[in-house]
């Protein structure tokens, strides 16, 4: 059966997090669903960098989907706008109630999932201008932190994107999946 991932965007998320992920995403064979969160509901928004990202839907559309794991990419302006984003936050709720894939890189861990203190006794790393906002005996500085008494997924930023993606798909879909998925991109020898 197919994995389905919902990855968000919305203004200001920094788009080699979010370009990397939805590739690796496709790449492994999953149905993406490319979901804005933007307060005014445009699909196409700027990123972080400048570069423009389209979503396929509004958050809202698919807010009582299911999905096999719900990726939210940084950027500090686009993980604000997750902040505030109460569909949002009520999706990454139904996800960890069910158990299922929590993934956050770069800002997103302290200002969505810290903020709302939705894994309060869960292990992370986040992007480290960041790193105070996550509680001293949670915080890891690893590249990828995998919390497994939370199926929580978290990394630190654009530079962890590739590693952090592989982990993404490691955990829904097993370590010979992802080894066929990083061999043509030549990540691995």
């Amino acid at each position: 059966m197919t994995k389905k991932v919902l990855v968000p965007i919305a203004p200001g998320t920094e788009e080699m997090e979010a370009v990397t992920i939805i590739d690796m995403m496709v790449r492994a064979g999953y149905e993406v669903i490319v979901a804005s969160a933007d307060f005014t509901g445009q699909l196409t928004m700027k990123a972080s960098r400048g570069v423009t990202l389209t979503a396929e839907c509004k958050l809202v559309d698919i807010a009582d989907d299911e999905f096999d794991a719900v990726i939210l990419p940084g950027g500090v302006k686009g993980a604000e706008h997750f902040r505030d984003s109460t569909v949002l936050v009520e999706i990454v709720r139904q996800q960890m109630y069910e158990g299922k894939l929590i993934a956050a890189i770069c800002a997103a861990p302290a200002l969505v999932l810290a903020h709302h203190n939705l894994y309060p006794n869960a292990l992370m790393t986040c992007h480290p201008d960041f790193a105070n906002h996550i509680a001293g005996p949670n915080r890891r500085v690893k590249r990828v932190t995998y919390d497994i008494n939370h199926n929580l997924l978290t990394s630190q930023g654009p530079g962890t994107a590739l590693e952090f993606a592989m982990e993404i798909i490691i955990n829904l879909s097993g370590k010979a999946h992802a080894r066929k998925v990083a061999q043509p991109m030549v990540t691995i020898p």
